[in-house]
């Protein structure tokens, strides 16, 4: 599977792809990470230019790209849609996301679990969704919940302290 690391403002993320569909993302690791693939295609190459923006506080709405959701369970594939319609700059509540699916509030477990198994970090937005009281949970993205607190500043999500 074909797969390129790229710098950003973050540190080195990388993406994966097969065909015509991610299969991956990855936000930085702790330490800097080689090109995999020395010339990505070009709508790879576009969608990296995307994050950057993204990262340099010209949000963008990932909701478009070609996500290779047959990869993932049929759960997750709800969980991850929904995700996506979460705005930079707004968060949501576990809670939040499985009323809008239509599930009861005990599924906010399984929605966490979904989210934290999310291929695609960042580009599916599971750093936006919170506990339901606003305290941070985990994050599975490498640096945690740290991670997860630079990117909802970045975008300008109100957090308060409960």
């Amino acid at each position: 599977m074909p797969a390129t690391a790229f710098p950003t403002p973050l540190g080195v993320c990388r993406i994966s792809w097969q065909g015509e569909l991610i299969t991956g993302f990855s936000l930085p690791e702790s330490h800097d990470a080689k090109p995999v693939s020395d010339t990505p295609p070009e709508w790879i190459q576009s969608i990296i230019k995307r994050v950057e923006r993204h990262l340099e506080r010209q949000f963008q709405d990932f909701s478009d790209l070609p996500y290779n959701l047959n990869q993932v369970g049929d759960f997750p594939r709800e969980v991850y849609r929904r995700t996506l319609t979460v705005r930079a700059g707004s968060t949501c509540s576990y809670g939040d996301i499985a009323r809008a699916l239509g599930y009861p509030p005990a599924t906010s477990r399984a929605v966490g679990a979904s989210l934290g198994a999310n291929p695609w970090p960042l580009l599916v937005p599971c750093h936006r969704v919170l506990a339901a009281d606003g305290k941070m949970t985990g994050f599975s993205g490498p640096g945690g919940i740290e991670t997860k607190l630079k990117l909802l500043a970045l975008e300008g999500a109100q957090l308060f302290a409960v």
